[in-house]
């Protein structure tokens, strides 16, 4: 496998960018409030403004994962993959008006404080303890992925990459809180978008220009068109993409603590509402940079796949590979990218650190020492953010041992979204759900979430491999000197399948066919399996009460679907919760408040105070700090 070797002005450049990191997370420890209280460690203050938010909501999901992976599935697969820009529009426009309002006015910290409002302290932990788990497993991966891909294909140490990746995350996270991750996630992502434009623009000047890597792409077939099959069990088609692909972002961007973290820390809810349309165009410029750099590496390779010639071992290591051999005559270009390409792996572990911390803090600790003082409480958040980043170099190391394991790491990270999606979904849209119905539909969830998606990559594992002949197409190559070809994993996902590999859904029956099932509608099909088991057990055990839910938890989703009937038995079917739009809102003269007690197993209980609806009043109010639901937790 070939070496090519970083040049000084490359260590400099790279070394500079986690200097930059460093100093940011310093300077913020230092500055502002100096991260004295919970508030500030974990919310910024709640006083982040639209612009930051929105960057680093698109950095914290674009991992160095994504930038290794999406280039080497255009390179093998086509534009197809491309349609996902379709999924962005209601992943981001959902949580906007429906998740983010609700989270937000309820005033709570973590996501799943929502779970302990709507059902009970059980389900809270419960739905806590997914989210743990699913995070731990990804930042471990995150973290060793590129530091493999990067020893493969230079002189870099992987553990040294590991440690100084994992040691300065902790460091800027554990001193400067969320606000250090928020404007260290924005200085990043600029790193990333420098780094990507640098090798197109580099690569397709090599080439001959944009037009001929268009032109070679169409004559390698692949610039794909638009399949509009509606199979679910077709890889990659619109639907799958399209709609698919909007619940895999609703369960990055509407529940996923991380991301939720992130709207509550603004300094008002319009604030977090315009983060979620700016990230809508900043998702697209990415999609589309990470797209053009695996056209590029067609243009330059051809059917000739690096992978295939014994450049490199795995796909995760084409991009890479590529950039040094594009990029080896411009000095300090090749560490930009690798700059671009350890950023998205520390803006993604930033802020897995800080959201561990949060859940952790506010699920399990604070319930249990009611009367911990705010300096205390900031102190642990921050010894929990240190300790998360200390387990995140041990599963990193774990990682290193896993072999095939590690791909099927990847894939549950996207696999457990779905069910934690499908949790809130009953508790929001539902009011019928009651406490053992949300706990039964998670648990099958998960369970059926596991089954799939382990039984996917075994039944996948065990079909045949074909080996290319791409002898006609490279100079000074027999078939007899090629590798095996097999498609590795390049993203969180199953492995991907090309023109190589039999298609596992050919032929497929009976529990086969459900392995074949496209891992876009993973989230989906898994969220959907946990409404429907919470809502039969509900009915079966006994539905909740209508007034004995706080509409502060809950939206009008059959009001607004069922828009054809009349007006009053659309009000029945709100089931009290307020469906007045903006202009009522802002003429209404009196707030309606609604206060309920409930009961949480072995607790005294829940005492929840909410206004709704929000007016501009109760919105400035709420921007003044005045506390708008409070609760005994």
């Amino acid at each position: 496998m070939a070496k090519l070797l970083f040049s000084s002005v490359d260590y400099i450049v790279f070394v500079v960018m986690l200097c930059i990191s460093t100093a940011i997370g310093v300077f913020h420890a230092l500055s502002g409030g100096r991260q004295r209280t919970t508030t500030e460690f974990l919310l910024a203050g709640r006083r982040m403004t639209a612009f930051p938010l929105a960057l680093s909501l698109l950095a914290t999901f674009q991992s160095a994962v994504a930038i290794l992976g999406a280039p080497a599935e255009i390179y093998n697969n086509g534009t197809e993959y491309w349609l996902l820009g379709c999924s962005y529009f209601l992943g981001l426009l959902i949580p906007a008006h429906i998740f983010v309002p609700i989270f937000y006015r309820l005033r709570i910290t973590s996501a799943y404080q929502y779970l302990e409002l709507r059902f009970n302290r059980t389900v809270r932990l419960a739905g806590t303890s997914v989210f743990i788990f699913q995070m731990v497993v990804y930042m471990g991966v995150v973290l060793y992925t590129p530091a493999l891909a990067l020893n493969a294909v230079t002189n870099l140490n992987v553990w040294l990459s590991v440690v100084l990746l994992g040691g300065v995350c902790t460091i800027y996270t554990t001193m400067g809180g969320l606000r250090a991750v928020v404007w260290t996630d924005v200085f990043q992502t600029l790193v990333m978008v420098c780094g990507l434009l640098s090798v197109i623009i580099v690569g397709a000047n090599e080439v001959g220009g944009i037009g001929h890597v268009w032109n070679r792409a169409i004559e390698g077939g692949r610039i794909s068109s638009v399949d509009m099959n509606p199979d679910p069990f077709v890889r990659h088609t619109f639907w799958t993409l399209s709609v698919g692909g909007m619940f895999m972002m609703l369960s990055l961007y509407g529940v996923n603590q991380a991301q939720v973290q992130r709207y509550l820390s603004s300094r008002s809810l319009r604030e977090a509402q315009i983060a979620c349309y700016v990230v809508f165009p900043c998702q697209q410029v990415m999609l589309a940079l990470t797209s053009l750099v695996g056209l590029v590496m067609f243009a330059r390779y051809g059917e000739c796949n690096p992978m295939v010639m014994h450049k490199v071992e795995s796909n995760d290591q084409m991009v890479l590979y590529f950039v040094m051999d594009v990029l080896r005559d411009f000095p300090g270009l090749p560490g930009l990218f690798v700059a671009c390409l350890f950023s998205g792996a520390l803006s993604t572990i930033s802020s897995a650190f800080n959201s561990l911390a949060t859940v952790t803090m506010e699920d399990f600790i604070r319930p249990w020492h009611r009367d911990m003082t705010e300096r205390r409480a900031t102190l642990l958040s921050k010894v929990l953010a240190f300790g998360y980043g200390l387990l995140c170099l041990a599963i990193a190391f774990i990682a290193s041992y896993m072999g095939s394991v590690l791909q099927a790491a990847i894939s549950i990270f996207g696999m457990l979204g779905g069910p934690l999606l499908g949790l809130f979904c009953a508790g929001i849209f539902f009011p019928w759900t009651n406490s053992l119905g949300a706990l039964s539909g998670l648990l099958v969830g998960l369970v059926v979430a596991l089954w799939l998606g382990i039984g996917s990559i075994m039944y996948q594992a065990s079909l045949p491999t074909i080996q290319p002949d791409i002898s006609h197409y490279c100079l000074n190559v027999t078939p007899s000197t090629l590798l095996n070809y097999t498609t590795g994993f390049t993203s969180a996902t199953p492995p991907l399948i090309n023109s190589t590999t039999a298609a596992p859904s050919d032929g497929a029956v009976g529990l086969a066919k459900f392995y074949t099932l496209s891992y876009m509608w993973y989230a989906g099909f898994n969220g959907s399996i946990v409404v429907v088991v919470a809502l039969i057990i509900s009915f079966f055990t006994g539905p909740m009460h209508v007034q004995d839910v706080n509409p502060a938890t809950m939206f009008p989703l059959l009001y607004y679907l069922m828009f054809f009937l009349p007006n009053h038995c659309r009000r029945r079917l709100a089931c009290g919760i307020s469906t007045s739009d903006e202009q009522e809102v802002q003429d209404s003269k009196q707030n309606v408040e609604w206060s309920s007690e409930k009961r949480s197993e072995g607790q005294d209980g829940v005492v929840l105070k909410s206004i709704l609806p929000l007016d501009k009043r109760s919105e400035k109010n709420m921007q003044n700090g005045a506390v708008l639901s409070e609760s005994r937790l």
